[in-house]
């Protein structure tokens, strides 16, 4: 039996944008008129076999009965606003370990800790995200008490200092996000893709939390040991609609939902640059997006000798890919200088 995928593409941006949507010629893209689309790409799956072809939204009407269903159902979830993120979003990490990929031992401090949410905060970061256990490639699990005791004193004192401000847990652990949930956690931020502990599924879906569903293959022991996908875009993308109509199936489960691919979780280079490069397939799916490439391994893959420690100019690079094809959330290290550049480039594409 065939299936079919919808991937909005030829976007257009700015004044542009908005004069086409207004002439009826293109669609916004996440109800976001500074971002229109005129044209899809239509993914067919068959059994042994995976086509593509790019038409035009006028063309849409000549296609078969079922496969037109289908788009335009897609179409419906393509171009709804998305609730709470419809702006440009970006997640500042904290890492209160002593051995995560890039930043391990730098704020695993109460002291530290909090100077660095400051400095986020201050610097254009809406969610902060804290994490008390590394999941770098070939990191192993640690006891949730010791995951616990390492952000303790930042989680209870988060809400009273910043009560604007989203408060992400990176965990996979579901003691640590009950924990959590008694200071105001806003945001369970599950790298495993509730596949980890077997009592977080059932215990995050009833709560009022944001849920993000995180792709990872294997663990962070194993991820990086020859990962391999029939086509990783849509292995993907059919991993989070199982996750969604198969376990978050109700209506009420299916609120706050943010959906992230997981850039570097069990993916070798050709994988994560196909998950960016179509990374707009994934609207159809109705739900905000967040990337998380910051400092990532890929970067260095590609720039070879013109690698630095904290890679900024390849973290930006591919926030400002993902962002023009409607990306809402970017989980980075170095706010301000995301920031910046998310401006300047907003201002570029608008006029």
């Amino acid at each position: 039996m065939k299936k079919y995928y919808t991937r909005a593409c030829n976007f257009y941006y700015g004044i542009s944008a908005q004069l086409l949507i207004k002439k009826k010629l293109a669609l916004p893209l996440c109800g976001n008129k500074k971002i229109a689309f005129d044209k899809l790409e239509i993914f067919t799956r068959g059994k042994n076999k995976i086509t593509t072809k790019v038409i035009n939204l006028k063309k849409i009407s000549q296609l078969p009965i079922l496969l037109k269903k289908k788009i335009n159902t897609d179409i419906i979830k393509i171009t709804k606003k998305r609730k709470k993120f419809s702006e440009t979003t970006i997640m500042g990490i904290l890492n209160m370990t002593p051995d995560s990929f890039s930043d391990g031992g730098k704020f695993n401090s109460v002291k530290k800790g909090l100077k660095q949410i400051k400095l986020m905060t201050e610097s254009g970061a809406s969610i902060i995200d804290v994490g008390g256990e590394s999941t770098k490639p070939g990191s192993k699990n640690i006891p949730p008490y010791i995951e616990w005791k390492r952000i303790e004193k930042i989680i209870k004192i988060f809400k009273k200092k910043y009560p604007q401000i989203l408060l992400s847990i990176d965990t996979r652990k579901s003691l640590i996000i009950k924990k959590s949930k008694k200071y105001k956690a806003d945001i369970i931020n599950d790298v495993s893709g509730f596949k980890h502990d077997p009592e977080m599924l059932n215990y995050v879906k009833e709560q009022n939390l944001w849920k993000v569903i995180h792709h990872m293959q294997g663990n962070p022991n194993t991820m990086q040991k020859n990962p391999k996908y029939k086509n990783v875009l849509l292995d993907i993308y059919d991993f989070f609609e199982n996750t969604l109509n198969k376990k978050l199936k109700k209506r009420e489960y299916l609120n706050k939902i943010i959906i992230d691919p997981g850039i570097g979780f069990g993916k070798k280079l050709k994988h994560n640059l196909m998950l960016m490069t179509k990374i707009s397939l994934f609207h159809s799916l109705g739900f905000p997006i967040l990337i998380g490439t910051s400092r990532k391994r890929f970067i260095n893959q590609i720039s070879g000798k013109f690698d630095t420690p904290e890679r900024i100019g390849g973290t930006i690079s591919s926030i400002l890919f993902t962002l023009s094809q409607g990306i809402q959330i970017f989980r980075v290290h170095d706010v301000k200088e995301v920031k910046q550049g998310i401006l300047v480039y907003k201002k570029l594409l608008n006029q």
